[in-house]
């Protein structure tokens, strides 16, 4: 006697296993962690901060002319950061250069050299 053992194709749809209904969140984590990652570098991409993960010196002056006016220096791996103060100072010093500003109100710094 031989038993047919040809399945149809609808066995696996009506089988009697019991599928863990968690399996797929898994993967859902995933896909947020990429989805993470591209749009912090799209952000960063955007923002213009490029200069920070290289080894260039630069300078940045934020707000220029205003009472929250910021400067970031970057030289090597040292990163400094100076706010304005209203604060009054004395002490002794010596001249670092002349400043111009130019008619469409663009300030030039001119170090005086030794």
């Amino acid at each position: 006697m031989k038993i047919n053992s040809r399945k149809s194709k609808y066995s696996n749809f009506f089988s009697d296993e019991d599928e863990d209904p968690m399996s797929g969140v898994g993967n859902l984590f995933d896909v947020a962690m990429v989805f993470a990652v591209v749009l912090l570098f799209a952000l960063l991409q955007s923002s213009n901060v490029k200069e920070l993960f290289t080894d260039d010196d630069y300078m940045v002056i934020k707000n220029p002319g205003k009472e929250n006016m910021e400067i970031l220096n970057k030289e090597g791996v040292k990163l400094e950061k100076y706010k304005m103060s209203e604060e009054n100072t004395s002490g002794e010093g010596s001249r670092l250069g002349v400043c111009y500003k130019l008619d469409n109100g663009e300030v030039v710094y001119v170090p005086e050299t030794n």
